[in-house]
């Protein structure tokens, strides 16, 4: 058997296939074997997780032609946007002052139109009449990028996005950082303008077709598995900017990120925003993790002081992950934070209240549990405990006295001697071997590929 593991980011510049654009540096993977501690290494797309949509790949000691390196920097060169951040935003100016029925939208490149452009485009399906709302609310012009191995693009519906803003402006922000939140950052922005909203945002996401509708001063291109802006130092001083204003405007982190992607990764680029922010501050930069319930233990591992709220946050183009399902078909997708949970008021119209035990709003199905001395229930249904397993479960599950645990009453008992993938021995998984972990990269390597030379280097990442 062999697995594979996320070590670190490394800028090994990589072409999506189905994409206009490079998702920029790659990540350093290892690809390990049972009971071995040390496997090869090698470089894959930071952002697609299958080799269809980029099938970049190259192991660490793998020594890149100069033909291969010049074909690939070639198929870069040639797979950019067509137009530049900042031609965007002047084209935007220029489609705005257009008279209603020559402002075009072409379906099929996914862009902005002016009039000299329409015979370009004649062949393609367009939307005419494009109205002011529709500018403000780019998110439903244009197509979601549903690829769940890539950019799994799901939108919050108007109930989460509005609960969101609600509770973000009750809580006293004033500046949000939406890293993969365009949904909720249209409506701040659009709110802003019709309302005198005082709740300002700086989107970050790696669709670069916000880049039409949004200011540089409101959008930069970013990937956030890992930590990369694509516009540059500019970009990165303009983060650096929207965090560091002072004027006692609270600023806060809402982050939505693919559910497939590797939460190694997103947590690293998480950390160095927040670490952006916290040279002017001494806390930690206050958060919300937008991701499914069951990733808790993996979020905690890297965030220990983040708990999970009992919100149901749905989706607008996403059949399964609806508000007001029971049971499996209910969203599992939850808010993680490092804000205290006493803080969240969550609506009690929609079915939670107050646990005076636990301090925090839950679900009205999550009972408490005496012998926990905490409302366990992640998915809103009321969890039985288990005394053998010292701990609450699932209502479907029962004890298991070959797997010596809690599981589906149908189910193929597995051998209880199975353990570690490296060492084989019990009571501990793969990551936290202690014979893997001598062998390990040292946390805050980072490897930079010159194209140039096709040579691989120590560099500090800013």
């Amino acid at each position: 058997m062999s697995g594979v593991g996320v070590l670190l980011p490394v800028l090994v510049p990589c072409v999506i296939v189905s994409s206009r654009l490079s998702p920029g540096p790659a990540l350093l993977f290892v690809k390990t074997s049972q009971g071995k501690e040390e496997g090869r290494r090698f470089y894959a797309c930071s952002a697609c997780r299958d080799r269809k949509d980029c099938n970049f790949f190259q192991w660490e000691d793998e020594k890149v032609s100069e033909t291969r390196l010049a074909a690939r920097e070639e198929y870069n060169r040639n797979h950019q946007p067509s137009f530049t951040h900042r031609q965007n935003v002047d084209r935007y100016k220029n489609f705005v002052l257009l008279p209603l029925s020559k402002r075009r939208f072409c379906q099929e490149c996914q862009q902005l139109l002016l009039p000299a452009e329409w015979e370009k485009h004649s062949d393609h399906q367009f939307l005419c009449d494009i109205s002011t709302a529709q500018l403000k609310s780019p998110s439903q012009l244009l197509y979601p990028l549903e690829n769940k191995k890539t950019n799994a693009q799901y939108l919050f519906a108007g109930r989460s996005c509005q609960f969101l803003l609600n509770l973000l402006i009750d809580l006293g922000f004033r500046r949000v950082l939406s890293v993969g939140t365009p949904r909720l950052h249209e409506m701040i922005q659009s709110k802003a303008s019709q309302e005198d909203l005082s709740v300002r945002s700086l989107l970050l996401d790696i669709d670069f077709r916000y880049s039409q509708f949004y200011t540089e001063d409101e959008f930069c291109h970013y990937n956030m598995f890992n930590h990369h802006f694509f516009g540059g130092e500019a970009a990165r001083e303009t983060c650096k900017k929207f965090l560091h204003e002072e004027n006692d405007e609270r600023v806060i982190m809402v982050t939505d990120p693919p559910f497939g992607g590797l939460v190694e990764a997103l947590a690293s680029s998480f950390k160095k925003l927040m670490a952006m922010w916290k040279e002017t501050e001494k806390e930690e930069m206050p958060m919300f993790w937008i991701f499914p319930y069951f990733f808790e233990s993996r979020i905690l591992d890297f965030f220990p002081s983040f708990s999970m709220m009992d919100y149901q946050v749905d989706y607008d183009n996403h059949a399964l992950y609806k508000h007001g399902k029971t049971g499996r078909r209910q969203s599992p997708v939850r808010i993680f934070t490092n804000l205290a949970p006493s803080m969240i008021v969550l609506p009690e119209e929609e079915g939670h209240r107050f646990c005076s035990v636990c301090q925090r709003y839950v679900s009205s199905g999550n009972q408490h549990c005496e012998i926990c001395n905490s409302c366990t229930s992640k998915d809103g249904r009321r969890w039985k405990h288990c005394v053998l397993c010292k701990k609450c479960v699932k209502p479907s599950w029962f004890h298991c006295n070959n797997c010596n645990c809690c599981t589906l009453q149908k189910h193929s008992c597995e051998k209880t001697d199975v353990g570690c993938f490296v060492c084989g021995k019990a009571g501990h998984k793969r990551s936290a071997c202690p014979r893997l972990s001598r062998t390990r990269t040292r946390k805050g390597d980072l490897l930079r590929h010159d194209p140039a030379d096709g040579s691989v280097f120590p560099f500090q990442d800013n």
